[in-house]
């Protein structure tokens, strides 16, 4: 059975864990969490790799012993270190870990005191008020902890969804096994997965075959199916291993159109379709558009549209906000692609928190015919990550310099991911400031600040006329961690009067701004960059993944700062 990126890095990420509650030494669970986070966000599939013979010791944080344990996890599903210690300390860290007020220290602690081993456990714990006087924790934490697991057991008898990369992986080789079988003509997956949302619930395939019974079958068989909930001779529906329920449907060709645009969703963008329908006396359903009893169209999505008399609108913007209204005046946006981009105006080399050096970062970007690529380490306040002081900054200036003398076909921009300190200073000098090309600012520290003093603190950052772009800007990590508490909308107009830009973070954790957020900025007339944040070579893949949020936002070239030519994009970022 394949073992997914998310699978191994999830392994590796419990053992670290795991050896953290054991006591093993610093540097080795480290070891373990770096090679997770690398595997976690690598686009390339680790399975694939092994089964090819790669050495994927050279990957970013592998190397020899790591990736003999990557090849042993691959090939049997487990590693025998995690079973020991599985055994040795019995605690649902995959759980319990979940809970922002325990980390592995504070677990082991709680086994250690008071046997708890579990969530149940950890409840009836809290409540007899058996924690509060462990060292460490205190009635405060005490009362979090209720408070979490409470939302904790509210939100697990929802959909579990998925953040839309994760999804990828799972969901790709099972389309491509379904494809496999000589009797699939045509198979595309629709609902949420279409319409490129974060998170994605249930996967709806839809196919056109020659027997259906047969592709059943097939669909059924594979090797990742947990559980079958249904077997029919035309839909069907599975529990895969990971979690995900997979519901195949075979369409004939007349309706494959119609299905593919109901199955695609939205719900309420599907409602506005049929309204329409029926204020022109149309029937629009699964197997077609009708009047009275004669098909009109079916066999393709656009003639569904064009019977309403609407614009064919595109997946990504499928969720009743304004498209509808927009296709019937025939003013759609004609949504940026990634074919649109010239450079990528975020990334980390090793010297701040990269795992490429500056030069094999600029020629993986030169590779992918990138006009520009800005090089953004971190500041010095961002310690976890080195980042660079005004000294160092400098440095990296002219290596940056050296660089460019190589190239003749693309620019690396002298750039930094610059930190807004708590007062709204930032992090360098302007003597520093104002010899980079393009500044990126962002929030790492003090997200717990009220939403007025975290919103005064990027607006008094927007006003040092060295600043372009803000990074991530609402912080959030999609299913791990909240934004903080800031009032975006006076963020998005202060950027528009004081010539900033706002970032689409395409790293798929983050996917920050929000499609609400980015299509906000863009009715208020600022800008976007998509960018990977990229920390590594394989990283750069990611602008697919802010492409695609964009598009939900209804953004064309002319709204995203980076399908510029460095040329005009200089002249638009000059503030002073």
């Amino acid at each position: 059975m394949p073992i997914h990126n998310h699978n191994i890095a999830g392994m590796l990420n419990e053992l670290a864990d795991r050896l953290e509650m054991d006591g093993a030494n610093a540097f080795r669970i480290r070891s373990y969490r770096n090679a997770a986070h690398s595997i976690h966000e690598m686009s390339r599939d680790i399975s694939g790799m092994v089964a090819n013979k790669e050495d994927i010791s050279q990957l970013p944080d592998v190397g020899k012993n790591m990736a003999e344990k990557i090849k042993v996890i691959v090939q049997t599903g487990q590693l025998d270190l995690l079973n020991e210690l599985r055994e040795k300390i019995p605690v649902d860290t995959k759980t319990l870990l979940q809970l922002t007020q325990l980390g592995p220290k504070r677990l082991k602690l709680l086994y250690d005191e008071l046997g708890i081993t579990t969530l149940k456990e950890l409840q009836e714990a809290a409540q007899n008020d058996q924690i509060a006087d462990l060292k460490g924790f205190g009635k405060k934490t005490q009362q979090k902890i209720l408070e979490e697991i409470h939302k904790y057991l509210q939100q697990k008898d929802t959909v579990k969804r998925f953040k839309w990369a994760i999804a990828e992986q799972i969901i790709t080789p099972f389309l491509e096994y379904i494809k496999s079988h000589k009797d699939v003509l045509q198979a595309e997956i629709a609902g949420s997965y279409r319409r490129r949302k974060e998170t994605v619930g249930d996967i709806d395939i839809l196919i056109i075959c020659n027997n259906a019974k047969s592709v059943m079958e097939h669909f059924v068989s594979y090797e990742e199916v947990k559980e079958i909930l249904s077997h029919g001779s035309t839909k069907s529906s599975v529990i895969l291993v990971s979690g995900i329920q997979v519901d195949l449907r075979a369409i004939s060709k007349e309706s494959y159109g119609s299905a593919l645009h109901y199955f695609t969703g939205s719900k309420e963008h599907n409602v506005a379709v049929r309204k329409i329908a029926v204020s022109k006396n149309l029937k629009i359903n699964e197997y077609g558009i009708y009047k009275n009893d004669e098909r009109l169209a079916g066999e393709d999505e656009a003639g569904i549209y064009q019977q309403i008399g609407l614009q064919y609108i595109e997946p990504e913007l499928r969720e009743n906000r304004g498209e509808i209204e927009a296709a019937q005046k025939n003013s759609l946006p004609k949504l940026v692609t990634i074919n649109d981009i010239k450079g990528d105006l975020q990334s980390h080399t090793t010297a701040s928190d990269g795992k490429y050096t500056l030069e094999e970062m600029a020629e993986a970007a030169r590779k992918r015919g990138y006009e520009y690529f800005a090089i953004t380490d971190h500041s010095k306040r961002v310690t976890m990550a080195h980042g660079l002081d005004d000294k160092r900054v400098l440095e990296q200036i002219e290596a940056i310099n050296k660089v460019n003398e190589t190239y003749s076909d693309i620019t690396i921009l002298k750039s930094m991911e610059v930190d807004i300190l708590k007062d709204g200073s930032l992090d360098l000098s302007n003597e520093v400031l104002k010899q980079l090309d393009i500044v990126v600012f962002a929030i790492h520290y003090y997200r717990n600040l009220s939403r007025d003093d975290q919103t005064n603190r990027v607006l008094k950052a927007m006003q040092n006329p060295y600043v372009h772009i803000m990074a991530h800007p609402t912080g959030r990590l999609i299913g791990k961690r909240d934004s903080y508490e800031i009032d975006m909308e006076k963020i998005i107009h202060a950027a528009k009067d004081n010539g900033c830009f706002l970032e689409i973070n395409a790293a798929p954790e983050r996917l920050d701004l929000s499609d609400i957020y980015a299509k906000m900025a863009k009715d208020v007339g600022v800008k976007l960059a998509i960018s990977t944040d990229a920390h590594s070579e394989d990283n750069l893949n990611y602008m697919r993944f802010g492409v695609a949020q964009a598009r939900r936002a209804w953004l064309e070239p002319k709204d995203v700062l980076n399908t510029y030519s460095w040329t005009d994009l200089k002249q638009m970022i000059k503030r002073i």
